[in-house]
């Protein structure tokens, strides 16, 4: 176990450490360049958010309320709204030819979609909605979420990367809390009621787990940053497209792989996180590694889809 331990020491400093290296090379030069289309377009966003700040006169809670809750939840259901329609009609073909699990969902279970719909619906207005109000008043108290003045583009990368790091501890640990016979049968069960995931189910779950272990994990990077409500509304708007993703059932060109979750909806004793980094370190993504999956786990970089490029083996029978 001690040389075990050691090992992934040794493995996880090189990766940081590589990591740190060709992230520090990146914004040397890539956001050098981001950073002066920022700039150049900077006027443009700082006046639109000081007309949007004294079209609601700087009340606080009504602007906390459209950034927090209001834009992100249309981001969700506008991009699941087309999802859906795919997975009902079977059309545009050209997204439902990238289904991963061949033969699921197609079409998907109107009932059961229905019911889907119905609880991320109620999980956002009774669960979602309310832990925002004691968000709003720890962001008053930093005093900075609602300043007139923008964060600038290389403080919100920051941001951004510490949001995603804690993201990725808080929900790996809850999500294997909820794994434990007890907490699976009465809490996580529900939402693994999908062996075959689609978008909508990404927020479909018991209102326990979607509290600790959907919505917890993402308000508290901001909340620890004391962050401005342009980089809260994106990043609330950016974690739900991106758990959609990882739900939807279609691996799409030049959007991030959703293989990974997918396989833990299909196995369930696998691919706990988000990132992978701690299913790498504590061993719970080795049959995912061994699998055709793995090898399709990656950014599609062609219209080919990878179920075609990179097919399951036959079996014996075959």
């Amino acid at each position: 176990q001690e040389e075990k331990l050691w090992n992934a020491t040794k493995t996880t400093a090189c990766v940081l450490g590589t990591g740190l290296l060709i992230f520090t090379a990146l914004v040397n030069s890539v956001s050098w360049y981001v950073q002066n289309i920022w700039e150049t377009s900077g006027h443009f966003w700082q006046t639109t958010w000081l007309k949007f700040y004294y079209l609601f006169e700087g009340k606080e809670w009504t602007i906390f309320l459209l950034g927090a809750a209001l834009v992100p939840s249309l981001a969700f259901w506008c991009f699941n709204g087309i999802l859906m329609v795919a997975d009902i009609t079977g059309k545009p073909t050209f997204i439902t030819r990238y289904r991963i699990q061949l033969g699921k969902n197609d079409p998907v279970d109107t009932k059961k979609l229905r019911q889907a719909i119905y609880i991320a619906l109620c999980n956002q207005f009774f669960v979602s909605l309310p832990m925002l109000v004691p968000m709003f008043y720890i962001m008053k108290w930093w005093g900075n979420t609602f300043s007139k003045e923008l964060p600038t583009f290389h403080w919100f990368l920051v941001e951004l990367s510490i949001f995603t790091v804690i993201e990725e501890i808080l929900f790996y640990y809850s999500h294997r809390l909820v794994h434990l016979p007890l907490l699976y049968k009465h809490i996580h069960k529900k939402h693994h009621e999908w062996t075959a995931p689609i978008g909508v189910v990404s927020i479909y779950a018991h209102p326990v787990e979607h509290m600790l272990s959907n919505t917890l994990p993402v308000m508290t990077g901001p909340m620890i940053m004391g962050s401005h409500i342009a980089s809260i509304t994106a990043w609330f708007s950016l974690a739900l497209i991106t758990t959609s993703i990882s739900h939807c059932g279609y691996h799409l060109p030049f959007l991030p792989s959703p293989e990974f979750h997918d396989f833990h909806h299909l196995k369930f004793n696998q691919c706990y996180g988000v990132l992978g980094v701690l299913d790498y370190l504590h061993g719970t993504d080795r049959v995912f590694r061994q699998t055709k999956a793995y090898e399709r786990h990656r950014v599609l970089l062609s219209l080919t889809p990878l179920s075609e490029s990179i097919p399951e083996a036959p079996t014996r029978a075959e």
